[in-house]
């Protein structure tokens, strides 16, 4: 399951939002995925850690300003600029429970590892690599017990996975896996497992629309342009837009290598006419 499944209200809405900031982010192709995922799962430690702190920084009666000033100085130095931003970012959203605070930054800390193996290409075998190995969990009843070992180390369950894993998965998948293993937080390996599977499927569903505009287009209008490209591809679409003076007639979209015109264009017709208006 991945964190938005346990969570409710403005817990959901909180990380709805925390995710656009991410995938934001991830259209920058300068900020590098692979280290805020790694700052990302150290913040989620830290607070994982420190309970009365998460506790301030989702406290309600606390204003969204002072929270984020906080987070800003707990982490800044420690951590990349980007991901104390989003993390500031996000204490400013309200919270049902703390711990669902926790439960985000980790699954975004995941999402910005499966970002850098999708810039890499390697998503699909990724998502293939998790599934299969959680096969190999479930089949397993010694190496589970291995990996789960309240009394080994977290360094000894690393090297073991890093003697099963290396060189022949992705070193994304590693990351994912070993991080996992030494953080369940509360899961079972295969849980955890799953929740890593659906989040890959979830990335790898998702289309980006490159969109050029002649004037930046209102968030109505955004809106109403990402529904109808979902209408028409059947899947949710991620928007990238950019505004480019020289595009006369509105808007010109194009998803990976089909440039939305012609026919395709006029199933949007009604709308771009609602666009307009």
């Amino acid at each position: 399951m991945t964190a938005a499944t346990e969570m409710h209200g403005a817990s959901r809405e909180a990380l709805g939002t925390a995710r656009e900031r991410l995938d934001a982010l991830a259209d920058n192709t300068s900020v590098d995925a692979a280290k805020l995922a790694e700052d990302l799962a150290a913040v989620t430690a830290l607070l994982d850690r420190e309970v009365s702190l998460r506790r301030v920084l989702t406290d309600p009666a606390q204003s969204g300003e002072s929270k984020a000033e906080l987070a800003g100085r707990l982490l800044g130095g420690q951590v990349s600029g980007e991901a104390a931003d989003l993390v500031s970012g996000m204490v400013r959203s309200r919270w049902s429970r703390s711990r669902d605070l926790v439960d985000s930054i980790e699954e975004l800390a995941s999402s910005a590892d499966l970002i850098a193996a999708q810039r890499a290409g390697a998503l699909d075998a990724v998502e293939d690599e998790i599934f299969r190995f959680g096969r190999i969990v479930s089949s397993s009843t010694e190496l589970r017990a291995a990996l789960t070992d309240r009394v080994a180390t977290t360094t000894a369950k690393a090297e073991l996975l890093r003697s099963l894993l290396g060189g022949r998965a992705h070193q994304v998948t590693e990351r994912l896996v070993v991080r996992l293993v030494a953080q369940p937080r509360g899961r079972s390996l295969e849980g955890g497992l799953t929740a890593l599977s659906k989040l890959a499927a979830e990335r790898r569903d998702r289309m980006v629309a490159e969109v050029r505009s002649a004037v930046p287009l209102s968030d109505g209008q955004k809106q109403r342009l990402g529904a109808a490209l979902a209408r028409l591809y059947g899947r949710q679409v991620h928007l990238n837009l950019d505004v480019d003076p020289e595009v006369l007639g509105g808007v010109s979209v194009r998803v990976g290598d089909e440039i939305v015109n012609g026919t395709i264009a006029d199933r949007l017709e009604e709308a771009t006419r609602r666009m307009a208006g």
